[in-house]
């Protein structure tokens, strides 16, 4: 099973994108699943369109089923021979589309934890409420699309695209399961439940049924589908796809964009150039656009030498066909390189350790450090994030730190009183 999530600047083309790659998979025999909010919309000359490959209905919420060609068009994996027909034996592959559901998932998830707390409720007299008079709250489509990358992990698929917001909001939403986890830890931890055995106790002695019991439930349940979905995006076989649209603003994403996902610790396995203007034209007025943007493809370039470059078709998407021109297929997730955190022992030498954070275009102003416990808070740019120290810093002082192309360098001294005897 491997994820490709899309994301990029806003109007740079995302929906196409993730949406003729799973198309491109499909029909080379994989089973696709396509997650997308906008994909009914933005997609209508595709999917909806007189040659367009038309989705069956299926309940809000559910994957429903695509064709992978236009009516009359033959279908499945091409013949190697190329004759255009499935090749013999080959395994069909298949498409399905899946809008997430934020109104129907909010109704199901608070009338869930309002029958779980009904007995708290009830003694503060409060009044539930019914199915039909529940409105969504803000933030409800990204906890909808979390839950459609965690059950897209879950099914019967081959390969998941699941297209991301734009970029700050993209990299705000990976980054939310890891916070809500942290955020219920600290307020509710985990050793406090060794006190369940007194409840009942407690209970009799206040004359009133105590709500601790389903506070830690249902906090359990909220950390252990949380885990899932940090699983899914932590996963080496998940990775991140960039969509950018050449022009002034594109190098500037590029960059904010690995930075974001640095800090998460999350791979970046492609940047996609995309509406790519031809540079030929005999047109002035149209070469001198070709040129601009073209000058911007380079400074692309400069910063990720393998970028996939994405032709503008010059119209609306006219049919499947036309979505397969925009398809981005590669080696795959598991072929990005991973971020990784790396301790080097310099004991020997200087009597210290020294943790290596990859921060790939971050500057010395904006970033901050704070060491609190077992974490260290890292500032850098506009994000901010509370890193887990490994095992072997948490007995450790921080005595410095630098940064040296991209690399963090923060040193660490072993504490005489925690770093145990004998120890070299």
């Amino acid at each position: 099973m491997r994820i490709i999530l899309v994301t990029g600047t806003g109007g740079a083309g995302r929906t196409t994108v993730a949406a003729g790659t799973a198309l491109a998979e499909a029909r080379a025999g994989h089973r696709v699943l396509l997650v997308s909010a906008a994909a009914d919309g933005a997609l209508e000359g595709a999917f909806e369109g007189p040659d367009g490959l038309r989705a069956a209905e299926a309940p809000p919420g559910r994957p429903r089923p695509v064709p992978l060609d236009a009516p009359g068009a033959p279908a499945g994996p091409p013949d190697p021979a190329g004759g255009g027909a499935p090749a013999h034996g080959a395994r069909p592959g298949s498409l399905h589309v899946l809008v997430p559901d934020p109104a129907g998932d909010f109704r199901r998830e608070f009338l869930a934890f309002q029958d779980r707390s009904r007995t708290a409720f009830d003694l503060l007299g409060a009044t539930p409420f019914e199915e039909a008079e529940l409105t969504e709250l803000p933030g409800s489509g990204q906890v909808a699309l979390l839950r459609a990358i965690r059950d897209a992990a879950a099914g019967d698929w081959d390969l998941a695209v699941v297209e991301l917001p734009p970029v700050p909001e993209a990299l705000a939403l990976l980054a939310l399961p890891e916070q809500l986890r942290r955020y219920l830890r600290r307020l509710l931890p985990a050793e406090r439940q060794a006190a369940r055995a007194l409840r009942p106790m407690l209970a009799q002695l206040a004359g009133v049924p105590l709500p601790a019991q389903w506070l830690y439930e249902t906090t359990a349940r909220w950390e252990a589908e949380l885990a899932a979905v940090q699983d899914v995006i932590d996963s080496p076989r998940t990775a991140v796809r960039l969509v950018l649209e050449p022009g002034p603003a594109a190098t500037g994403a590029l960059r904010t964009a690995r930075l974001g996902l640095a800090l998460q610790g999350l791979a970046l396995d492609t940047v996609v150039a995309n509406r790519v203007l031809p540079a030929d034209s005999p047109d002035p007025w149209f070469a001198g656009l070709a040129a601009e943007q073209h000058g911007h493809l380079a400074a692309l370039r400069e910063d990720h030498p393998d970028l996939h470059e994405l032709p503008h078709l010059g119209r609306g998407l006219r049919g499947p066909d036309d979505l397969a021109l925009l398809a981005v297929t590669g080696p795959g997730p598991e072929a990005a390189a991973p971020v990784r955190r790396t301790v080097e022992d310099r004991r020997a030498e200087d009597g210290i350790l020294v943790w290596h954070v990859p921060l790939p275009g971050a500057v010395k102003d904006g970033l901050g450090l704070v060491r609190r416990g077992d974490e260290l808070l890292l500032s850098v740019g506009p994000f901010r994030r509370a890193v887990p120290l490994p095992a072997a810093l948490r007995r450790c002082t921080v005595t410095g730190a630098g940064l040296v192309d991209g690399d963090l360098r923060i040193r660490f001294a072993p504490d005489p009183g925690l770093w145990p005897a004998g120890k070299d």
